[in-house]
């Protein structure tokens, strides 16, 4: 009888090996990958200049021009501390960079009040291979001793404000909740510096000013959808419990009094997914699966993926691409998987999607002929 079953597993094991990589085929017959930057550790954020070569942040502190197939270190960096989960994060350019020569990039700091570090905001000039310039446009505080949830991705909307993310920095029972602490907000300023005169915080007394919405977690991904001109999120939860927001002026978004996830001990820390007052998530995964990095697909280059929203990876190293109805991801599928952890995406200025991934550096999605 053992033998007769041996026989039909072995007779099985085919089929079954068929039926995964027809699975397989079906996620990815449609790409191809082609490595355009290669050799890099953490590719926290890229972003292409006009002449269609890239900055790239390395969380280790470094500022890569990449040009001609060449990578050239910028100078001028201010010092970034590499605590825990921080150092040198994400990177934007100016809406009208090509006058101003303005780039902004987030990082980990131990300027200003208290030990350790928290998360700061730069803009500085770039040209010529260097950064000149240099204005700190903000800078949360107190610092913390703590490594976790840094955020941090940038953003301008459509009518030239910045946004910018700053994680909990490890605090959820006290930073996120409180608009008298930074931590746990996305924020909102002029492009230089300046706090809009409608942030919806600017007449509470005590509040920072800056604040645009808060009760968030550890925010890895921001863009702005160019088909509704909305700034969405995703965040990071513990484990389960990652979410995509729609960001709006003065809303909480819940954390941590409401959470699809759970401790990492498998305790439950609250029993509420959703809170009257509160935003709910258009969107959650649970389990968790750690996104960083987020772009919608606008290009003509990709008819399947137009219209769509693309989401990273880290913990299951694939890029996830969520189909979008009213407001909601109602599909998903899995491209680029088993590269390594996908930490940042962009959608290139001649329309080709790039991916950053961990040690491996940037690729482009190319579609198949």
């Amino acid at each position: 009888m053992k033998i007769f079953a041996r026989k039909i597993i072995l007779l099985f094991i085919p089929i079954l090996w068929m039926c995964f990589l027809s699975i397989e085929k079906t996620s990815n017959d449609l790409y191809k990958y082609e490595v355009v930057v290669p050799n890099l550790s953490i590719p926290w954020g890229f972003t292409f200049l006009p002449d269609n070569s890239i900055l790239i942040t390395e969380k280790a502190g470094k500022l890569t021009h990449f040009k001609n197939g060449k990578k050239h270190e910028v100078a001028g960096l201010p010092k970034v501390e590499q605590y825990g989960q921080g150092g040198l994060m994400d990177i934007a350019l100016h809406p009208d960079f090509e006058n101003n020569n303005f780039i902004y990039f987030t990082y980990a700091s131990s300027s200003g009040e208290g030990k350790g570090v928290n998360t700061a905001l730069t803009r500085a000039v770039f040209k010529d291979g260097k950064l000149t310039n240099k204005k700190t446009l903000y800078k949360a505080s107190p610092n913390s001793n703590k490594g976790q949830h840094f955020g941090s991705r940038i953003a301008f909307d459509n009518k030239g404000y910045l946004y910018f993310s700053v994680g909990d920095r490890g605090n959820r029972d006290e930073n996120p909740q409180d608009i008298m602490k930074d931590c746990g907000k996305i924020y909102r300023l002029h492009d230089d510096g300046r706090i809009p005169a409608d942030n919806p915080f600017i007449d509470v007394a005590g509040a920072k000013k800056a604040i645009y919405s808060y009760g968030h977690r550890n925010p890895q991904g921001m863009e702005m959808n160019p088909f509704t001109n909305e700034i969405w999120t995703h965040e990071h939860g513990p484990r389960g419990g990652d979410e995509i927001n729609i960001i709006k002026a003065g809303k909480n978004y819940g954390w941590p009094k409401a959470s699809y996830g759970i401790n990492y001990s498998g305790s439950k820390f609250t029993n509420k997914t959703t809170i009257e007052g509160m935003e709910n998530p258009l969107h959650h995964w649970t389990p968790s699966i750690a996104p960083s990095g987020m772009a919608f697909v606008s290009s003509d280059r990709y008819p399947k993926l137009k219209g769509k929203l693309l989401v990273g990876s880290l913990k299951f190293q694939y890029v996830s691409v969520c189909e979008l109805k009213n407001g909601k991801v109602v599909k998903e599928e899995k491209i680029l998987e088993n590269l390594g952890r996908v930490r940042s995406i962009e959608q290139g200025r001649e329309g080709y999607i790039y991916v950053g991934i961990e040690n491996l550096g940037i690729v482009r999605l190319n579609p198949k002929k």
